[in-house]
């Protein structure tokens, strides 16, 4: 679904927040964590074509960003895979895919709330993990972090996509997250327990709808104005649930209903 054409006061309150200026400009991991932080999630390389913030546009630092095809020759592709795995390193910012499979950066204050809505609980695994995700997870369990080869021939997994749909499955369900990328002797991630890496944001226990609003509320702000389904794309939200969260935030007067599915931050002026 193309993006609608949004007011220009907008753009440019999303060009100042999601770093889409040549002042503004991410270069180091450094800045990456910041831009993180500051938007609370983001997306990693994503372009202008998809809605919401991404690291790739702020490495461009423009809102016309659109990636090539052949991003193997792009040097602001490549900058921003380089950037992602700084990131990954690191481990100050949640990395991972989520809902839909859409891999996104989250800063430290916004786990709790994104693992409220997606996250599974131990006493769930059973009825809500396949028997390959939970293979991998007794895996990793045992041995805290492996490289992939490795973790698949552990866990008896010999059909590879059969491997990926399971390890994507513990990404979604915030319980794994790759902890390292090494190109040598060849190319592999290596996991490791989401819990082992942020133990304090995991054990958080916040409720559904105060998680929804909060994430509406960190996307709003920075946002500047919503449309109709917008949230839900950006975060994989139910478009219910998002409309739910957008609510909240009028009733808490941090946003106010310009028109149906159309809300506005309280600090947001044209």
């Amino acid at each position: 679904m193309p993006s609608p054409t949004l007011p220009e006061a907008v753009e440019a309150w999303r060009d100042t927040h999601w770093c889409r200026e040549e002042t503004r400009r991410v270069q180091q991991p450094g800045d990456a964590e910041r831009f993180v932080e500051r938007v609370g999630f983001a997306a990693a390389m994503t372009d202008t074509r998809r809605p919401g913030p991404s690291l790739y546009v702020a490495v461009c630092a423009r809102r016309d960003a659109v990636m090539p095809r052949h991003v193997q020759t792009d040097p602001e592709a490549s900058e921003t895979w380089l950037l992602k795995d700084a990131l990954i390193r690191r481990g100050r910012v949640w990395y991972g895919k989520l809902a839909r499979g859409k891999a996104l950066f989250i800063a430290p204050r916004l786990i709790p709330h994104f693992h409220a809505v997606w996250g599974i609980r131990r006493r769930d695994e059973a009825t809500r993990l396949s028997a390959d995700a939970r293979a991998i997870l007794r895996v990793l369990r045992r041995e805290w972090e492996m490289a992939t080869a490795d973790l698949r021939a552990d866990a008896r997994i010999t059909d590879r996509q059969a491997f990926t749909r399971a390890l994507d499955e513990l990404q979604a369900a915030m319980l794994v997250v790759p902890s390292e990328v090494q190109y040598q002797p060849k190319f592999t991630y290596i996991w490791t327990l989401a819990v082992g890496r942020f133990p304090d944001a995991l054990r958080q226990r916040v409720r559904r709808d105060q998680a929804v609003k909060e994430i509406a509320r960190s996307f709003l702000a920075t946002a500047g104005l919503t449309v109709p389904g917008e949230l839900a794309r950006v975060t994989g939200l139910d478009r219910r649930e998002a409309g739910l969260g957008n609510r909240a935030l009028v009733a808490q007067g941090l946003a106010m209903l310009e028109s149906r599915g159309t809300y506005r931050w309280h600090d947001f002026r044209e």
